[in-house]
């Protein structure tokens, strides 16, 4: 295979950082009030900033409250968690690795003993018609390490007794959610807007507002977790006066984000770019013999983390430690090219290629890494067989 000639202009591709906005330079921060505390005036407004544009531009509902929170998307389901499970039975929900790190907080530590756990291998989703929404429900809108995602939130009940609690760090602005069959809903700024990490984002509705304010879990709250006092809902993470300390750096630049996705059309130009990069995967992939989608469905395909494998029986007849080495082989290969960066999946998902496919990846770089990835694959294949011959 002749090796191509034009290069993705921008080679971030991994999913998480992701790649910053079209355009981006390090004057986007110039306006960021360093040296500041973040409690000063100047400090509260740009944070109460990124609260008030966020919600705008996600369409949510008036009479939810967001907030950030530490950890990132981590530290933001985790408190969502350990602050409103426990008051009733439970199901847990996991099909890629960061699903499955819920349930063991469900069941291994919170130890709730009322909870139930539907699993899917990588690829596959559980079946959602046996979830039970009169109970509380944790899972993730889209699993940012199987390329999977939930198709929709039918299977939520309107009138449901229970809390859905989502983790939607690769969903949130690359696809349209359903705000009223979700309580809890967390993402980082590090994903689809391309922000930098350690700070979450956590999105409360009425109803889950109502159970910080009626029920305490029974077992001790470390601080950074903590989202009542004296029983009821602390206001000010909800108003730009965070837990902990935030970087007034990554503030600037998720504001600068922020303000361009309001300038390509919002939410609705956000899921159209990210579509489109699906798009081109999905025609590259109908094209390449020895390539094939992870997940076993078209309906449940992620827009963001496009996750695909190698149905090549040179490679497929290989053990799997062998697979992801020339995965892995393929990773290096382009990266010394300046081509790609972070395009093998997750250490803990099946050997499979994963581009980054969010809203700040421009298709055209998509198009030319797929060039990339067909010629370094068959380069590789090349070497390894002169190798064994």
């Amino acid at each position: 295979m002749q090796k191509p000639t034009a290069k993705p202009a921008c080679p971030n591709f991994s999913s998480g950082p992701c790649a910053k906005r079209p355009g981006w330079t390090l004057d986007a921060l110039k306006g960021a009030p360093t040296g500041r505390s973040h409690r000063a005036s100047i400090g509260v407004k740009k944070l109460a900033e990124v609260i008030d544009r966020s919600k705008a531009i996600l369409g949510m509902p008036k009479d939810y409250r967001l907030a950030i929170v530490p950890g990132s998307d981590t530290g933001a389901i985790e408190m969502a968690m350990w602050s409103l499970l426990g008051e009733r039975g439970v199901d847990v929900l996991g099909w890629e690795v960061f699903g499955k790190m819920w349930i063991i907080d469900v069941v291994k530590q919170l130890k709730i003993k009322d909870q139930r756990t539907f699993e899917a291998p990588f690829g596959s989703i559980p079946d959602l018609s046996k979830v039970d929404t009169d109970r509380d429900v944790v899972f993730t809108w889209n699993g940012t390490t199987s390329g999977v995602r939930v198709p929709n939130g039918d299977w939520i009940k309107s009138d449901r007794k229970g809390l859905t609690l989502c983790d939607a760090t690769s969903a949130v602005f690359a696809m349209e959610l359903p705000w009223e069959k979700l309580d809890v809903i967390t993402w980082s700024w590090q994903k689809v807007l391309g922000g930098e990490a350690a700070h979450g984002m956590l999105a409360l509705s009425p109803r889950a507002v109502e159970r910080l304010n009626s029920y305490s879990p029974p077992w001790p709250m470390p601080k950074v977790f903590r989202l009542t006092k004296g029983g009821k809902l602390v206001e000010e993470p909800f108003e730009g006066k965070t837990i902990n300390t935030p970087s007034m750096l990554a503030v600037e630049d998720q504001l600068d984000a922020l303000k361009w996705a309001e300038s390509i059309g919002g939410l609705k130009g956000l899921v159209t770019r990210s579509n489109a990069n699906l798009k081109a995967v999905e025609q590259w992939v109908e094209k390449t013999p020895w390539a094939e989608f992870l997940p076993d469905r078209p309906d449940i395909r992620s827009n963001t983390s496009i996750c695909f494998k190698v149905t090549d029986q040179w490679l497929t007849s290989k053990d799997e430690e062998t697979q992801r080495k020339v995965i892995k082989s393929v990773e290096s290969l382009l990266d010394k090219e300046g081509v790609a960066y972070e395009i093998a999946n997750h250490r803990d998902s099946p050997p499979s290629f994963r581009i980054w496919g969010g809203a700040t990846v421009e298709t055209s770089d998509i198009k030319s890494v797929l060039e990339w990835i067909g010629w370094a694959y068959e380069s590789v294949k090349s070497q390894e067989q002169a190798k064994a011959a």
